[in-house]
């Protein structure tokens, strides 16, 4: 009897030992199928096809110049000013990044902040607090802020440097 106990328990330890053995391999092979899949991948650069759209006088259209991964120079502090209002004069505070393109673009935005914060704030100030109420009234400010920074930037370097002024936060009390 004894002997039928320690067979039956022998016999159950090899069997949970294989199952855990098997779940183990198919986690490995499972993640490894997984890192293919997600990671691997072509070293050879893609060639794509022309539309025919894109062909003028039946040659492919000039490739477009890479012109730089987009970047985000983030003011260093919110802007808070005061605007008039027809009932009440309102406190308005945004946070502002500039979205720019390439290292160098980057580079020329950060080295230009005071010029830029201080054109920033001018077109802020020329705002109204009925205006900035309305998602209108939002867009144009921002529209507005995009026009004077690249103008300005351009009268410093020549170049348009940033290419959209972004609102990160909004508040208006």
């Amino acid at each position: 009897m004894a002997e039928e106990e320690l067979q039956i328990e022998e016999s159950g330890g090899k069997s949970k030992k294989m199952i855990i053995i098997i779940i183990a391999v198919v986690v490995i092979l499972g993640g490894g199928a997984a890192y293919f899949f997600l990671f691997a991948g072509s070293d050879a650069p893609v060639q794509e096809q022309p539309d025919m759209a894109q062909l003028q006088n039946g040659q492919p259209a000039a490739p477009k110049a890479n012109i730089g991964t987009a970047l985000y120079v983030a003011m260093p502090r919110p802007f808070v000013f005061n605007v008039p209002g027809s009932g009440r004069d309102r406190l308005v505070q945004i946070k502002v990044q500039l979205m720019v393109r390439g290292s160098d673009n980057e580079e020329v935005a950060k080295s230009h902040i005071p010029l830029i914060e201080g054109t920033l704030l001018q077109v802020f100030s020329n705002s109204s607090a009925d205006d900035l109420v309305t998602e209108a009234g939002k867009i144009t400010l921002r529209e507005d802020a995009l026009s004077e920074v690249q103008r300005v930037m351009n009268d410093i370097s020549g170049t348009n440097v940033v290419e959209q002024v972004l609102f990160t936060g909004f508040v208006m009390q």
